[in-house]
């Protein structure tokens, strides 16, 4: 069952997609046949054969097979010997056409067998598949096909692509949610792990009570039907809530909760669909400094009907209640504490029995501690371990983003699991049993992009740390069913997808798979981005980047060029991994150069270089980026530094935004979709982190809106009016103090469009930022668009 706090983790997530370029997920079924993994990839991009592989697992994991994509529409089916470190075609496919042409009575082809859901037989001489709404049989040594009945009537391909699939679980359970409801609004349930989220009762592990809610206080009733009020001070704005009760069913745990403010923000939907008057639209909406909810420990002896209050501090979180974990001893419990402005996380232990509380980890940041939009970071700061009284916990506390095996008993640190100059990025597997944790990590690899990922696994203790892939360039994993081998996939973006195959056990090659091929993309006039690195403004730190030239670039010229920034702290941006699209082509092919970089102040390099966005979104990396435009300019002559551009959305347009504000000297031209122009506006979880709390003159130093006087060049704002993420008054309310500034600056407003502008109007926007920048930086006039005649008005 999913755990509260990731399912609360996917909802900010959802929140904050638009922040960040990020691939969309598409949900699979799966087949309690691993070989049977349904679902699709969708269309090869045109030109790249074989660069995607997914293995499906047989024989004990110790076979596997794959499907390649090749031209011309084929494909081929590839069987693997783990074991024995083997690879070959998984059957002739020659004469498995005949077969089923035969016995189908319809032609098919070698290169274009319409079979799906394959399943081999562990010996690997007989398949059955899916083709032509049926299900067939195959012998592999005579090459006999048979039909064994109808198809499940889903129409999918073998393939299923890992980068895509989403694991869906079960809601959390547990909690009362909501403190001022009483245990009528909602049935009770005698097993704990089906309890909904919102239950106004709960029962004892022992079945015996029922603690419950009603008026704001906490009752418990006996099998009999009999009642004892545990406590009186519970009101309407400070109401019990959060039952939980100890193993043992002889303490009660409840929180009593004081909510935050619940202020909302509007939206008006000016041409609703069908017409009529514009539409009022209001939500809750929590920004920077906004009273959260608060709670208050409480404990109940269920034997003296006694309470208590340990000694800790009131918990106090925008969406996210606090969640006790029971520990071994099951007295004691523990739950994890970040202070509003997170430079400070805890977890708290608390004694049921003596109502003590210590910290089993007090980390104090003098900056921030990375506790809120993490969901690119894939980690969990705290993971309990069952089968011992320990956690691993993951800190920066000695500059790098390290995991710590820490003793649960007394909080004590048993040993730095991982340590060096480089960061974890992600937990993939805790074995408790052999005591090893498998995880990814970024900045390993001398010589290698730092920004990479790589897999690698380490012994509780710190020792035996082993690298599971290997390869300069951007990795992705998938393991065998048993863990003992590993598709080891990595590309760069000027290099197309390698897979191999490996073991897990020291990392070593057992075979080659497959390198994709692009000779067709080349062919077509494809042309990867070059990986370009400078010096940051510290004179050390290496900033990455990538440059997306014109085709047909004519080197005596001067090239204008586009900056595509987005310096949010919650991730990096800059593509690492191939792809087949020729990248903002539809810029480029308008004679402009387009590059992007990630400056410090972004994630996963060193606590330092994250650092620098501390009190300061205004900085968003500018001085080391100017300084990387400046070393490209100084190596090729036609890059034009005297014409750059800037175009970013969300937190990118607050950046782009605040470029031609801050550093126009250099900046010419910006266009800001959905910017969040000012951090007091937006939501407060992702402000709060960054900006700090409580809120205090950094916010208004770091304000377009506030700093709008300062304008020079050209600003280009484009707003959603129903921008459900930042709240579309960001950018009113810069346009209008530009226009008390008196200040020339062109806007935007898409009735109706969502944050990014997405939807039909997105192409129309996108069509606007490019006529803009050729009249801004090419000097020249975009074509009449009023001119030529249309069709009828979109819908």
């Amino acid at each position: 069952m999913m755990k509260t706090k990731q399912i609360l983790h996917l909802v900010a997530a959802l929140v904050v997609a638009a922040f960040a370029a990020a691939s969309a997920l598409a949900q699979t079924k799966t087949n309690t046949n691993a070989q049977a993994r349904r679902g699709r990839f969708g269309e090869p991009e045109r030109g790249v054969y074989k660069a995607r592989l997914v293995p499906h697992w047989f024989a004990g994991d110790t076979k596997f097979w794959y499907r390649n994509e090749l031209r011309g529409e084929a494909s081929e089916f590839i069987l693997v010997d783990a074991d024995k470190g083997t690879k070959r075609r998984a059957f002739d496919h020659d004469k498995l056409a005949a077969a089923l042409s035969q016995a189908a009575q319809h032609p098919y082809k070698g290169d274009h067998l319409p079979i799906s859901d394959l399943e081999f037989s562990d010996d690997a001489r007989t398949l059955k598949f899916e083709a032509t709404d049926k299900t067939w049989e195959c012998d592999l040594q005579a090459y006999t096909c048979k039909e064994t009945g109808l198809s499940s009537g889903t129409k999918t391909s073998a393939l299923v692509d890992p980068e895509k699939a989403v694991a869906v679980a079960e809601p959390p359970a547990g909690y009362l949610l909501s403190p001022a409801a009483d245990e009528d609004d909602q049935t009770s349930s005698t097993d704990a792990d089906d309890e909904p989220r919102g239950r106004r009762s709960r029962k004892s592990p022992d079945g015996k009570w029922t603690a419950v809610v009603r008026e704001g206080n906490l009752f418990l009733r006996s099998q009999d039907g009999t009642e004892r009020q545990l406590s009186r001070d519970g009101t309407t704005n400070h109401a019990y809530g959060l039952i939980e009760w100890s193993p043992e069913s002889d303490t009660v745990v409840a929180w009593a909760i004081e909510p935050g403010d619940q202020k909302e923000v509007y939206l008006i939907e000016s041409s609703p669909l069908g017409g009529g008057r514009a539409i009022l639209h209001r939500r809750p909406y929590a920004q920077a400094g906004d009273k959260f909810t608060h709670y208050e420990l409480n404990l109940f002896d269920v034997a003296t009907a006694k309470q208590s209050k340990p000694a800790v501090d009131p918990y106090e979180h925008e969406w996210e209640p606090p969640q006790p974990h029971w520990l071994s001893d099951k007295h004691r419990f523990a739950y994890e504490q970040v202070d509003r402005g997170h430079q400070r996380l805890r977890v708290i232990a608390v004694d049921t029995h003596t109502g003590e509380a210590r910290n089993l980890v007090d980390e104090k940041a003098a900056t921030f501690i990375w506790t809120a939009h993490n969901e690119m970071l894939n980690i969990n700061y705290i993971n309990w371990l069952d089968k011992s009284d320990e956690m691993i916990y993951v800190s920066e506390r000695d500059g790098w983003r390290h995991l710590y095996l820490i003793d649960t008993k007394d909080g004590s640190i048993k040993n730095q699991i991982t340590k060096g100059p480089w960061v974890v990025r992600g937990i993939d597997h805790i074995d408790e049993e052999a005591r090893q944790v498998w995880f990814h990590a970024g900045g390993m690899n001398a010589g290698q992009d730092p920004y990479f990922v790589h897999y690698y696994r380490a012994n509780f203790d710190g020792t035996g740390l082993t690298a599971l892939t290997d390869g300069d360039g951007n990795h992705t994993t998938q393991y065998s069913g048993n863990r003992k081998y590993i598709v080891d996939t990595y590309s760069r973006v000027d290099m197309p997808p390698v897979h191999n195959l490996r073991k897990t056990s020291d990392g070593s090659l057992v075979c080659e798979l497959e390198k994709a091929d692009i000779a067709d993309l080349q062919a077509s006039g494809w042309q990867p981005p070059e990986v370009f690195v400078a010096k940051g403004r510290d004179g050390q730190s290496d900033i990455w980047g990538i440059i997306c030239r014109p085709k047909n670039l004519d080197t005596s010229k001067k090239y204008p060029v586009l900056e595509n920034i987005y310096a949010g702290p919650q991730g990096a941006y800059v593509p690492k991994s191939f792809s087949g699209t020729q990248r903002s082509a539809s810029l480029t092919d308008l004679g402009f150069i387009v590059v992007q970089m990630d400056g410090m102040g972004t994630a996963f390099r060193s606590k330092a270089f994250h650092d620098v966005c501390w009190h300061d979104l205004k900085d968003a990396g500018f001085p080391d980026r100017i300084l990387w435009h400046r070393a490209v300019a100084a190596k090729y002559p036609y890059y034009d530094i005297s014409r750059v551009g800037i175009y970013g959305t969300s937190a990118g347009g607050q950046s782009a935004a605040g470029a031609v504000l801050f550093h126009p000297d250099f900046y010419k031209a910006a266009v800001a979709n959905s910017g969040c122009h000012d951090n007091r506006l937006d939501k407060a979880s992702w402000n709060e982190q960054w900006m700090g709390y409580p809120v205090g003159p950094q916010y208004s130093d770091c304000s377009n809106i506030d700093n709008a006087w300062r304008l020079k060049g050209k600003l280009f704002l484009i707003v959603g009016e129903m921008d459900s993420n930042v709240p579309p008054e960001s950018t009113l309310r810069l346009a209008d103090a530009l226009i008390r500034a008196r200040k020339d600056f062109d806007l935007l407003v898409v009735p109706g469009a969502e944050h990014g502008i997405r939807g039909p109007a997105s192409a129309y926007a996108e069509r606007r930022l490019r006529d803009f920048f050729v009249h801004s930086l090419l000097d020249k006039e975009p074509p009449d668009h009023n001119g030529v005649a249309s069709n009828s008005p979109q819908p």
